[in-house]
């Protein structure tokens, strides 16, 4: 059996742009998978607490040298690392909040990328290779290669760090819905066919992606 792991994390609600091109490619996913598993989780409904100290120390020390309190500061959000194992098939919808990742997604990079699902720098090998990522974007703007704004993009080359991090940078497919600001912001307005064709290419993408995962 199969499994996804799907994980939302816009605060948009109903006005999200990320949440209903994720939900397109679960549904087409789940479709083609009758009988794969699948696992929801929603940052903005149940976001993950911030990483402490104590944590991170855990994170960092043998298992068997972690103190009772180590090891239930570092077991408290264990299934978040379970499901990562667990999954074959990754996917993330991710706005650009300020020109980057929101900040719920940023904590649970910090809860998931440590040495125990870390990749090898020197190989690249690690225990998560070979599963397939998506990653559903939202932007408000333009940042594609030769746009004016590509270098304000702190969102994909930040996640490619992270995903290469946990040695899943090999099959890291990003989709992106931009230009969401055009029926908002006045001066944007002139854009507004590019943001039609971006949602429409997004809504093609990720039927064809979930159908071949």
């Amino acid at each position: 059996m199969t499994n996804l792991l799907h994980i939302d994390s816009s605060i948009q609600g109903a006005h999200s742009h990320s949440r209903p091109v994720s939900a397109a490619f679960a549904e087409s996913w789940r479709t083609a998978n009758p009988d794969g598993g699948y696992t929801y989780r929603d940052f903005a409904v149940d976001p993950v607490g911030h990483v402490t100290g104590l944590y991170m120390t855990a994170a960092n020390v043998p298992a068997d040298e972690r103190t009772p309190e180590m090891r239930a500061e570092y077991d408290k959000v264990k299934p978040l690392r379970d499901e990562l194992l667990a999954a074959d098939v990754i996917l993330l919808g991710v706005p650009m909040y300020n020109f980057t990742i929101p900040s719920t997604i940023k904590t649970w990079f910090d809860h998931v990328l440590v040495p125990e699902l870390r990749a090898d720098p020197e190989t690249g090998r690690g225990p998560l290779n070979g599963k397939k990522v998506f990653v559903v974007t939202a932007r408000g703007g333009s940042y594609g290669p030769g746009t004016p704004k590509e270098s304000w993009d702190h969102q994909e080359p930040l996640l490619r760090l992270y995903f290469n991090g946990l040695g899943l940078d090999e099959d890291l497919t990003f989709v992106h819905t931009e230009m969401t600001l055009a029926y908002v912001v006045e001066h944007l307005k002139q854009f507004q066919h590019i943001a039609d064709t971006s949602k429409e290419n997004a809504y093609k993408a990720v039927q064809e992606l979930a159908a071949m995962a």
